[in-house]
């Protein structure tokens, strides 16, 4: 993270990947079976509310903006159509709260976006980018590995596992490399070298985790790969990684390595890779901090707040959403 100055301290931007949450809080959360006061379903969009505040209590944010899935279109399904092939069908309860999640934000005053026939991926990478072009530091909220590759020295990411927010870790690029050996600027050509199952996304056949770590590793990043492929044929680069199978006390596979990256098929698919994960990150997020009022800034007002956290019909979340979202005491009833 980019330390402030004392004289203009960087704002920061938290953005928040909401089917992420709602997935993990509709699992984790189904046994509870909280309804509003209509008595429908809410206990994922509770689960997600409290999750939400937890961070914004931790991360102080200035502003919060919260990515929406095209439930209705997907541009990256009409490219591939096996794209997240196989994954189950959304329970009805779930799919009730997806349908709720934008208008019950949007009611409390925080910012949302719904970009047209794409993902909650792409308003994080967007987010990344409107950080980084206003002075801005970010924190990305999600459960989706695909957000590392906007992991730089502002933005940051909460990645959501089971032990919830605070049991979750938060990646810069030190701590990144740490956990995947990959430098942030790589780890979208190391996710496209490997293949994204989650997404149904094949890799470039016999390049494995290892493998990619490697290539990564002793050319700084995949442009010099293919240069000296296109150019040498790949021998510095064989020469390259069986140096370093020397150095690392591994196996000399370079000649391996080389061939499959150059087989039939093998530059398409790690081209085609990059692209279908690549976020979008030219999206309008409509945030205009400087104008008063302006969705997404906090804090809310404390009325709206007190009112549609209330429809949880949970004491205790209300009071914590007005403190945390307005700076205000709550007097709940």
């Amino acid at each position: 993270m980019t330390p402030p100055d004392a004289a203009h301290p960087r704002r920061l931007l938290l953005v928040v990947d909401a089917p992420s949450l709602l997935h993990r809080n509709h699992h984790a959360r189904a046994h509870t079976r909280i309804v509003d006061r209509s008595g429908r379903p809410v206990w994922a969009l509770h689960g997600m509310l409290r999750q939400i505040l937890e961070c914004i209590d931790r991360f102080a944010p200035d502003a919060v903006l919260f990515g929406l899935d095209d439930r209705t279109a997907s541009q990256r399904r009409d490219r591939y159509p096996l794209y997240k092939a196989g994954r189950a069908e959304k329970h009805p309860e779930l799919v009730e709260q997806l349908e709720r999640a934008g208008a019950l934000l949007e009611a409390l005053g925080l910012a949302t976006l719904t970009p047209p026939g794409l993902e909650a991926d792409d308003v994080s990478a967007s987010g990344a980018a409107w950080a980084g072009r206003h002075g801005w530091d970010c924190v990305i909220v999600t459960s989706d590995r695909d957000a590392f590759a906007h992991i730089s020295p502002y933005t940051r990411v909460l990645r959501l596992i089971d032990g919830g927010i605070s049991g979750s870790p938060l990646l810069d690029p030190t701590r990144l490399r740490l956990m995947y050996d990959v430098a942030a600027e790589n780890y979208l050509a190391y996710a496209a070298l490997r293949g994204d199952a989650s997404d149904n996304l094949p890799g470039v056949p016999g390049i494995g985790e290892k493998a990619a770590v490697a290539l990564l590793e002793v050319a700084g990043g995949m442009q010099a790969v293919w240069a000296d492929v296109d150019h040498d044929a790949g021998r510095s680069l064989v020469a390259a990684l069986d140096a370093h199978a020397v150095e690392t006390g591994g196996r000399r596979t370079g000649a391996t390595v080389v061939r499959r990256l150059t087989a039939p098929g093998a530059r398409d698919r790690y081209e085609f890779n990059v692209d279908l994960m690549s976020g979008h990150d030219d999206l309008d997020l409509g945030l205009t901090p400087d104008v008063p009022g302006t969705l997404g800034l906090l804090p809310l007002d404390i009325d709206r707040v007190t009112r549609v956290a209330g429809f949880f019909g949970v004491d205790a979340t209300t009071a914590l959403a007005v403190r945390l979202l307005t700076g205000e005491p709550a007097s709940v009833q």
